[in-house]
């Protein structure tokens, strides 16, 4: 019976957070466009001095690209649960972050 409880208590947690949909802003504060590849979801091109309204799935991977060319992408972030509700992301700040690592790497 215990773990019969335990299983059904597991798959509901794993179940409810796959299926967690976050809805966030992808805010551009840079004065170049920053294209992203979102898989299955959408390509965004995100315009200079811009917000855009998104919602994810936890799990869910954002990529770059580091080099402006589609066959070079690179792991932007995976959304995981601690991204909060309408969290707005300074994606510019984020690539900037995210290129240091890379070099560093």
């Amino acid at each position: 019976m215990k773990k019969i409880f335990i299983t059904i208590l597991l798959s509901f947690f794993f179940v409810s957070v796959k299926a967690q949909n976050i809805p966030m802003t992808f805010h551009n504060g840079s004065f170049r466009s920053i294209p992203l590849i979102i898989p299955g979801v959408m390509n965004p091109n995100l315009s200079p001095k811009s917000n855009s309204g998104i919602s994810l799935d936890v799990g869910q991977k954002v990529y770059f690209l580091p080099n402006g060319k589609r066959n070079s992408k690179a792991l932007l972030f995976t959304v995981d649960t601690s991204f909060k509700k309408d969290t707005v992301l300074e994606v510019d700040e984020i690539i900037k972050k995210r290129k240091l690592e890379l070099l560093i790497e």
